[in-house]
């Protein structure tokens, strides 16, 4: 099979044209606070589109409208390597990222929503540069690609491709049954989400662009801040718990997310992910509390709040910071690190394994055990009371396996750099799962910039592999992805 190579480039044209269009949004910030980033940002945004304008224009001429499914894996890990790419000159044109390497790090980690940051004073930036910076975050939060799939119809190519391959393994639900109606519906919950939790931090006591910014680094789950000691700077009981609602509201699968705002609550509970994402939220979180509370001397209160905002940071992959977790108690700590590979729902903006995932992997091996036993009986995997296709589950034991693999090449690569052991396993395992701070050097109070320039491309590629599912990326280093069928 052919490559539709004009579709590709029409395609990568437009997300670039629509990255320049989010970068323009950030020059009011930088002319209100008089920083002096705003000529930056304004050549930035203004090159995006302008290259973005000219390729489609010139690629959208005799083309075909059929979008293969090959087309799509390569448009979304091309798409996301270029909107990286551009989206790296804020900070090298203002001087902010001088580093070409530090900068497109910070951009990957933007746009796959991991929020590892090589920055040692975040607070330094000029203000439309650090709104930029967390607008990666919202915008590759539900994934500029699932904006596309709603415009491309109006261009006459279909979207589909685009999203499996944004999503791939377990196949998202259709809120409507028209792709392009239920990226739109998506995006209308993520935007309403995204004001209704601005609009609670700013009445909590936030500034309205620290409200603002903390709003859409919270629903793409990033974690991604104005502050240097990230959510604990504000030192607001009021402002954590509206973060941990939002966190574990986008942490939740949109669909459940729909049927709740339709009041559909028996549909919501229906679903086995989000009972069993509740529960473990519950059961980690007492856990942890009861750690708190009987080794660090605090209220209990403080020790509820404190223990649960950092179980649902990392199991929602935000990787926001309440407290030096690194501090507590290492059951804490190895309790924390296990819950990096658990993730939240699927079909939400979290990264890591998925819950879904985890889910089906145990059933299926349960039932394996007595299929030992009965081997002549049909025993299908069942989830929300539906048998699972065997494809599905063969899909969810590749996937385990090779996340698992490749967390222990890369970990064994990163202590052949250099790194101590705790560092090297946690800075693979975060930016695997996109999630943020880690632990040893890469820890909540400090930062990726000592990782060694060969380590911050190493980590680079595992952020996207993450934020892309693994297969999307690997697939294209298959022989047989580049054979002509």
């Amino acid at each position: 099979m052919r490559f539709n190579y004009k579709v590709i480039l029409n395609v990568l044209s437009l997300l670039i044209l629509l990255n320049g269009a989010f970068m323009m949004t950030c020059i009011p910030f930088s002319w209100y606070f008089g920083g002096k980033d705003m000529n930056a940002l304004l050549i930035s945004g203004v090159s995006a589109m302008v290259i973005g304008y000219v390729v489609f224009v010139i690629t959208r001429r005799n083309r075909s409208k059929e979008l293969k499914k090959k087309d799509g894996y390569l448009i979304v890990t091309l798409g996301w390597l270029s909107m990286s790419l551009f989206g790296t000159l804020p900070y090298l044109l203002s001087g902010a990222i001088p580093s070409f390497t530090d900068a497109f790090f910070e951009t990957v980690s933007g746009f796959t929503t991991t929020g590892a940051t090589v920055l040692t004073d975040i607070e330094a930036l000029d203000k439309g540069i650090l709104f930029w910076r967390s607008l990666t975050q919202w915008i590759g939060g539900m994934g500029i690609i699932v904006l596309a799939v709603a415009i491309l119809p109006l261009l006459g190519i279909g979207g589909m491709q685009l999203f499996v391959a944004e999503a791939p393994g377990i196949s998202p639900d259709k809120l409507k049954p028209r792709i392009t109606e239920t990226a739109k519906r998506l995006w209308f919950i993520y935007v309403a989400l995204t004001l209704t939790e601005m609009t609670l931090l700013w009445a909590g006591g936030m500034t309205f662009y620290d409200a603002i910014n903390h709003a859409l680094t919270t629903m793409a789950t990033g974690g991604f801040s104005t502050k240097n000691a990230s959510v604990a700077h504000f030192n607001s009981p009021f402002i954590q718990y509206v973060i941990i609602v939002f966190m574990f509201l986008a942490g939740t699968n949109f669909t459940v997310t729909y049927f709740a705002l339709h009041g559909k609550m028996k549909t919501v509970f229906k679903n086995e992910e989000f009972r069993f994402y509740v529960l473990l939220t519950v059961l980690v979180t007492v856990l942890i509390t009861i750690g708190i509370y009987q080794t660090q001397g605090t209220s209990i209160e403080l020790s509820i709040r404190e223990g649960l905002f950092q179980v649902v940071s990392i199991m929602t992959t935000t990787g926001y910071v309440s407290a030096d977790y690194t501090q507590w108690p290492y059951e804490i700590v190895l309790l924390l690190f296990v819950l990096m590979f658990v993730g939240a729902s699927a079909g939400s903006t979290a990264g890591g394994v998925k819950i879904v995932r985890h889910l089906i992997l145990v059933k299926n091996s349960v039932l394996e055990l007595k299929r030992q036993l009965h081997p002549s009986a049909i025993l299908p995997v069942r989830f929300n009371g539906k048998a699972v296709h065997k494809d599905i589950t063969f899909n969810i034991l590749a996937f385990i396996m090779i996340y698992v693999s490749i967390f222990a090449l890369g970990s064994i690569l990163m202590a052949f750099l250099g790194l101590d052991f705790m560092t090297a396993i946690s800075s693979v395992a975060t930016c695997l799962g996109n999630i943020g701070p880690g632990l040893g050097d890469v820890g909540p109070v400090d930062h990726f910039g000592n990782i060694p320039m060969v380590g911050k491309w190493v980590l680079c590629m595992l952020m996207l592999l993450g934020r892309l599912e693994l297969f999307t990326v690997l697939i294209l280093f298959t022989p047989y992805f580049w054979r002509k069928i």
